[in-house]
């Protein structure tokens, strides 16, 4: 049933473009950071040549997990948007195990989309700083690490996508969740004195701690003059993400077992 829905996956245009968007918004926004310059940035950032600098040029990509969590909901909802669900029910009766093959071919499809992110952020990376003339400063273990948490990070958002359509079905409701929370609720609540607090907790503080990125944070922090809440350790950001992870998962399964499809 996962090669089913893998095959199924692949057999539109959807995957393809997904990969070109990873490609584009992994290399694009990191290469274009470093080219510029991280300390012409406002605020400014530390060099290419420092490893705070790295890590806050290298967690740009994070900025764009609304991409993959687009590509979760769109993949979901399309089954009900198009009645293809019913088809899908009608050939294997017991829904869980159709929902869990789904939420495992998303998955892999979440983590090959991570993976060309966080390839195409470090050729930029290193490309941006050859240009420059400078020396990475971070060693290469240590860069690979972190682009490794960044592709995590995009597989668990595309699971969050898979949830959210699984919970809403419709298309345009679930995207509209989506993009609005991760574009305009979470920044708005990191802005507001004393709900910050709380930020450390949601998808974004926790996607913050488990690839070291508090850039964001501290430039709201710089604006507002508001100091946000700190972030977790990466250990902790990680557990928390892997928890809406999980919840996400359990939506996706549990929800679609009793109701009606149309």
């Amino acid at each position: 049933m996962i090669a089913a829905e893998l095959r199924r996956l692949c057999s539109t245009r959807l995957w393809l473009w997904a990969l070109v968007t990873a490609a584009a918004c992994g290399g694009g926004l990191v290469g274009l950071i470093g080219v510029i310059g991280p300390q012409h940035v406002q605020p400014p950032m530390p060099g290419l040549d420092t490893a705070a600098g790295v890590r806050n040029v290298l967690g740009m990509a994070t900025v764009t997990v609304l991409f993959p969590a687009v590509f979760g909901t769109v993949a979901m909802t399309s089954e009900y948007r198009h009645r293809t669900i019913s088809v899908t029910f009608l050939f294997a009766p017991r829904r869980w195990r159709i929902l869990v093959a789904k939420l495992a071919a998303f998955a892999i499809g979440g983590l090959c989309y991570g993976v060309v992110t966080a390839a195409a952020a470090g050729l930029a990376l290193y490309g941006s700083a050859a240009v420059h003339g400078v020396t990475v400063g971070l060693a290469p273990g240590t860069v690979l690490e972190l682009l490794l948490r960044i592709a995590a990070a995009m597989t668990i958002y595309t699971v969050l996508g898979v949830g959210i359509g699984a919970l809403l079905r419709n298309q345009v409701a679930a995207l509209a969740v989506v993009i609005g929370y991760l574009y305009l609720v979470e920044i708005a609540l990191l802005a507001i004195p004393g709900v910050n607090a709380i930020y450390p907790f949601l998808p974004g503080g926790a996607t913050a701690a488990l690839t070291e990125f508090g850039y964001l944070a501290d430039a709201l922090a710089q604006q507002t003059g508001h100091a946000g809440g700190q972030l977790l350790p990466t250990a902790g950001g990680a557990l928390v993400l892997l928890g809406y992870a999980l919840v996400a998962a359990g939506l996706a399964v549990a929800f679609p077992l009793r109701r009606d499809v149309t």
